[in-house]
């Protein structure tokens, strides 16, 4: 295992739920410079989130649970404006709960081909 579980969450897992955190609030209604204040990231990077330049290579509304989690928080972060670090904690816990429901094990495989989803159950026994 070339890339750990780690490494694909940081760098895939997270981005992906920040994606798609940015187009239910973009769905919601809200400007590009409202969900940049609200995520705390700049209105270019959310225009590069719903332009699929970044955070793509996952579909996280491919698992509905999930989906509906980020729904649930988009709604969450519109009425209660968190702070940077309750919007980071959040995507955080997502991110290890896709970890631990075995949602990332395939797209790992693809992008480490040393991995073996039918031999691991890391992410399983960890945050399962």
């Amino acid at each position: 295992m070339k890339t750990n579980a780690f490494e694909v969450a940081s760098r895939y897992v997270y981005p992906s739920l920040r994606r798609r955190l940015v187009e239910i609030l973009y769905e919601n209604g809200l400007k590009q410079t409202e969900i940049a204040q609200l995520l705390h990231i700049t209105q270019s990077a959310v225009s590069r989130y719903l332009r699929m330049d970044r955070g793509a290579l996952m579909d996280v509304s491919q698992f509905p649970d999930i989906d509906n989690e980020l729904r649930s928080f988009a709604d969450e972060i519109i009425k209660k404006k968190p702070s940077e670090y309750k919007v980071h904690r959040k995507l955080v816990e997502i991110s290890v709960e896709m970890l631990g429901k075995g949602y990332v094990c395939q797209f790992h495989s693809k992008i480490d081909p040393e991995v073996n989803p039918a031999e691991c159950s890391v992410c399983l026994e960890l945050f399962g």
